[in-house]
């Protein structure tokens, strides 16, 4: 099967595209559309602002001097990592917001994200914010290594299931098949969608 099969899961990695290139892309049923930058995110909402059911992911890495421009601008945020982050979505978000915890499970200093040793604790600890609506876990898979992608993936379901949370994200161009094996709900696919718009 294509990916396109599953665009009712597929967040559009849209930083590749032009806003006439999301209007493609949209017009093929996409959407869940996902910004790495802030600045990206907006100029594109704006544009696109016709399109009411369009929901907007934030999927890069969020500095704590962003979070006042971009956070109520967002229907999702797919990379929180830190109390602080956490501190100032509390202070600046108007109504509680669909957050996934972005984990580490490669435990690369180098990367972002939570460290499985450090989970239940921040877990714990993100509870006490009433603007975060905590549905799930979002990762990044191995690069070019599909057997630790594998296992990186599986944990990841494993812990949606553990902590009784609804969602994952997890699954790029590259690895969405091993996503799906694992019942990622979202998928991150950017550079797919070159080849059909």
């Amino acid at each position: 099967m294509s990916f396109l099969d599953y665009l009712d899961k597929t967040v559009v990695a849209s930083k590749y595209f032009s806003t006439d290139e999301m209007e493609k892309i949209y017009n093929l049923g996409a959407r869940h559309f996902g910004e790495n930058y802030v600045t990206g995110l907006l100029t594109k909402k704006e544009k696109l602002k016709d399109h009411k059911d369009i929901k907007w992911h934030l999927i890069g890495h969020l500095q704590t001097n962003k979070v006042k421009n971009i956070i109520n601008e967002i229907d999702y945020l797919h990379t929180l990592d830190r109390e602080k982050l956490a501190i100032f979505i509390q202070k600046y978000r108007n109504t509680p917001l669909d957050c996934l915890i972005q984990v580490n499970l490669e435990e690369n200093p180098q990367k972002e994200g939570i460290f499985l040793k450090d989970l239940p604790e921040f877990v714990r600890t993100i509870k006490k914010y009433d603007k975060i609506n905590l549905i799930g876990f979002m990762t990044i898979g191995a690069i070019d290594d599909d057997k630790k992608t594998d296992i990186i993936f599986k944990t990841l379901n494993e812990l949606k299931n553990n902590y009784h949370l609804q969602v994952t994200s997890m699954g790029m161009s590259g690895d969405y098949q091993i996503a799906l094996k694992y019942n990622s709900d979202f998928l991150r696919i950017g550079s797919l969608f070159k080849g059909v718009i």
